[in-house]
């Protein structure tokens, strides 16, 4: 009989983490927690799918239904997520995953589907890349190797944070994080999260989340969100105020989180999604971290075009520009209104 692909019942969760755990392609973007996350925090639709042989979970695949007139209607794997797409034990369960998306997707009449893995297209599919990578690096288990392997510019980056006094704290809630997060992105151009959702991020997932902040004398001047994933460590919303470059605050904060992860014995940091050729992407590189290109896969249903959705786009110059002569308790207010249409 055909494996047939349906939507994960609530409290079956642990059964779908158990696979995500060990499957080879699962991330920490496959796991359930972001069901909650992203209905409660933005209040989108989810779907999440999976298929079973001889009773156990054979392939999975989390959808989110991003909607909004400005960004159109997108099926998105995972909304919010660098990475996503069909994680399955072989070729039929990912076959059945990919149908029944399909035949989610026109009944839903969204523009496309978006997957965010290069695993896994067939006729219809297009490949999108050369827009964004990833950096990872493997931790040594010893914390003096790990600060010697940083270049020696970099490593003096760091120990100016150090010699500015800065110190590492973790926090119990996301207060600090929120405030200098805004900071950051209103710096870009590019609206702000809800704190609601950083709240929900480290009550949904627990020890598998927290949030290391830098401080000076009394200041919060740059804080992250980290997430921790089989022997993975991976810093994902981050953040200093305008004080944080000239005190090298960045630099100190992403050293505290691979020296605390090293401690705890995490083995491979992951610097994340960077767009080519952009500050964060040259930042990167600075630490000894090559980049590895990322590969999406787009199908077009009620539309042709392909959805794009970044900074880099031209016709957002005008919106990011106004965005950024914006007071920053403006940007706040406004911020969740937006972001929770980009996905």
């Amino acid at each position: 009989m055909a494996l047939q692909a349906t939507l994960l019942p609530r409290g079956a969760e642990p059964a779908w983490d158990e696979f995500v755990h060990q499957a080879a392609g699962g991330t920490f973007f496959h796991l359930s927690g972001w069901r909650r996350v992203l209905e409660q925090a933005f209040g989108h639709r989810t779907f999440y799918l999976y298929v079973e042989r001889d009773g156990r979970i054979a392939g999975v695949l989390p959808l989110t239904q991003v909607k909004s007139r400005l960004f159109g209607n997108t099926l998105i794997s995972n909304a919010f997520c660098v990475e996503g797409g069909i994680v399955a034990a072989d070729d039929e369960a990912a076959d059945a995953l990919r149908g029944k998306c399909e035949s989610l997707a026109r009944e839903l009449n969204v523009d496309s589907i978006e997957l965010r893995s290069g695993a896994g297209g067939s006729d219809g599919w297009v490949r999108k890349e050369g827009l964004y990578v990833v950096f990872r690096k493997a931790l040594s288990p010893d914390v003096e190797a790990n600060l010697k392997a940083v270049p020696r510019k970099q490593r003096a980056m760091v120990r100016k944070g150090i010699t500015n006094g800065l110190v590492s704290e973790l926090d119990d809630d996301a207060s600090r994080l929120h405030h200098v997060y805004a900071q950051s992105v209103h710096h870009l151009g590019t609206p702000v999260f809800p704190k609601r959702y950083f709240e929900l991020l480290k009550s949904v997932f627990g020890p598998a989340c927290d949030i290391v902040t830098i401080v000076h004398g009394k200041e919060a001047v740059a804080s992250v969100l980290n997430f921790y994933f089989r022997d993975q460590v991976l810093p994902y919303y981050g953040g200093g105020s305008a004080a944080a470059r000239q005190l090298a605050a960045n630099d100190f904060m992403y050293w505290e989180v691979m020296r605390r992860a090293c401690e705890r014995g995490f083995r491979l940091f992951d610097f994340g999604r960077s767009k080519i050729d952009t500050g964060a992407y040259h930042f990167k590189k600075n630490w000894a971290f090559e980049p590895t290109p990322l590969v999406y896969q787009v199908l077009p249903v009620a539309r042709q075009e392909i959805r794009d959705v970044n900074p880099l786009n031209p016709k957002y110059r005008a919106m990011i520009a106004v965005w950024q002569r914006l007071p920053l308790g403006m940007t706040k207010l406004l911020g969740p209104h937006i972001v929770r249409s980009i996905g």
